[in-house]
């Protein structure tokens, strides 16, 4: 199987290649084009006959289960990341396949993390051909000098979602860690010795897969209440000692940041919200779990709590200021697409504004609409931004992937997405001419916040008009590229082939950029 086939120009103006590991693929036609047709995939029908009349599906070993669920060579594997980098579930599986001699697994994470770097060593050996999903660190660094047999692909948390919905990836056997289950399969992460907040992330991968397999340190007698998964998906349940380690869900540093450059971001960023009219009683936002993003959090509550208002809602990842907010009445929900810390995942048991959602109805770009588009401001970040506006998630300025998308593209459907981000890191400039890897394109970003200036995409002439008298400093993108470059020199562009690595989906499944193996 060839990883790629001839490339052509998309509509921002990349060279993607037109199939990836032997499937036909879309390039990007822009916002809004791409409109799939025909009907939802679905896995093939079940009988109650095949299963135990008393629901007990449990099974002594996760490699009993795996047998059971017909594991061989070529299978397409998912798992899900809620545990972030205390997964302990995923490398069991590629162990258990390399004991067993399978080869060329395709590994579907929601996202992978430092903790699976070790699968680097069963990519090397032929256990798993590529990854479809976020490839982080190790990994990615990996696929960014081309020693992944097949193509990576790269898809946002919605991208992953409609992939399983319409077909494109067909998921053989689904692995869900779960905190908490029952012996049916019904399926919690919000307590347990291991509660993890919730499993959102796997909904796809129950309700898709061909065969699923729920794996727990903490069953208990049916009904497993609330079930985030449901047991009517699931063939089989295993129990371990130990499902993964909650502590390790922490998402970046999870505290506001104590940088007087980046606190000068969180400020401003704040204070062009509230003069261009965004913060105001009833108001939605979502912003990251980063030190810079919290601290914006802080600010808006500061805000609220000072004029008497409160926001309707805002998009989690979940975490302790959020929650605070939600506690001291300066917000009504949490729609929460992944817990960040223990608060969070306290607060998801106990608070009924807390609320477990999904990449179906929070991003998926191929359903009925989805709650990306009607947030008010989103706040988020890039490793790098050029003069168009178009913004880079997964690659860093020497090249190498070593980020994943999260839901960071479907979050650009927001009515007002902002990007603060430092003029230079490590005195390279993070304003260029032309970004490395397009994840975003720039009609979608409306405003970059620097620590030298503002910059308003010309597109939002009524942003423009809104901030016409403020006393930030407004500038043109052009402007702060230029002055970065007179401080650090222009940036060189990274060293890479021709050779095509990986490819970045767009959350409409179409192929917005490749990402090129980088040359040593």
């Amino acid at each position: 199987m060839k990883k790629y086939d001839k490339v052509v120009k998309n509509a921002v103006g990349r060279l993607v290649p037109t199939e990836v590991n032997g499937v036909a693929q879309h390039p990007f036609m822009g916002i809004g084009k791409y409109k799939p047709v025909g009907r939802k995939y679905a896995p093939q029908i079940a009988s109650c006959a095949d299963y135990p009349a008393d629901g007990n599906k449990t099974i002594p070993t996760l490699k009993d289960a795996l047998i059971k669920s017909g594991l061989r060579d070529g299978m397409v594997i998912s798992t899900h990341h809620h545990f972030r980098n205390g997964d302990l579930i995923a490398i069991q599986i590629f162990e258990i396949a390399k004991e067993l001699g399978i080869k060329d697994l395709v590994w579907v994470p929601s996202a992978s993390f430092e903790c699976q770097s070790v699968l680097t060593e069963y990519l090397a050996d032929g256990t798993i051909h590529h990854i479809e999903g976020s490839m982080n660190g190790s990994l990615g660094r990996f696929t960014s000098e081309g020693k992944m047999k097949g193509l990576g692909i790269l898809r946002s948390h919605g991208g992953r979602y409609q992939a399983i919905q319409d077909g494109e990836v067909v998921i053989d056997i689904a692995v869900i860690a779960a905190p908490t289950a029952d012996a049916f399969g019904n399926a919690t992460g919000d307590r347990g010795p291991a509660a993890c907040g919730l499993l959102g992330f796997a909904l796809a991968d129950s309700q898709y897969a061909n065969k699923v397999v729920v794996v727990t340190d903490n069953l208990v007698p049916f009904p497993c209440i609330p079930w985030q998964i449901q047991g009517n998906y699931v063939d089989y349940v295993v129990v371990v000692d130990k499902v993964g380690i909650p502590e390790k869900i922490v998402s970046g540093t999870t505290e506001v940041t104590k940088s007087p450059d980046r606190l000068l971001l969180a400020e401003w960023t704040a204070q062009f919200c509230d003069e261009a009219g965004i913060i105001k009683d009833g108001f939605s936002f979502q912003a990251g779990a980063g030190g810079t993003a919290l601290s914006i959090g802080i600010y808006f509550a500061e805000i609220l709590k000072e004029r008497g208002m409160k926001s309707r809602w805002a998009r989690g990842g979940s975490n302790k200021y959020l929650v605070k907010m939600l506690e001291d009445g300066l917000l009504d929900y949490i729609l929460d697409g992944q817990t960040f810390d223990l608060e969070g995942v306290r607060s998801m048991r106990e608070n009924e504004g807390h609320v477990n959602t999904s990449p179906f109805t929070s991003y998926n770009y191929h359903g009925k609409g989805n709650f990306s588009s009607m947030v008010d401001v989103v706040i988020l970040g890039a490793t790098e931004v050029d003069v168009n506006f178009n913004a880079n998630v997964v690659t860093h300025s020497d090249g190498y992937l070593l980020h994943g998308i999260g839901g960071w593209q479907n979050c650009l459907h927001a009515k007002c997405t902002i990007i603060p981000v430092p003029l230079f890191r490590d005195r390279i400039p993070v304003i260029l001419d032309e970004v490395t890897t397009i994840c975003g394109p720039g009609e979608l970003i409306d405003v970059i916040v620097t620590e030298r200036g503002i910059a308003i995409n010309p597109k939002r002439t009524d942003l423009i008009e809104k901030m016409k008298n403020s006393k930030l400093p407004i500038r043109t993108i052009q402007e702060l590229k230029e002055e970065a470059e007179r401080i650090c020199g222009k940036a060189a562009k990274p060293k890479l082939s021709d050779e095509i690595v990986a490819v970045v989906k767009w959350v409409d499944g179409t192929i917005i950029d490749s990402i090129r193996k980088v040359e040593k």
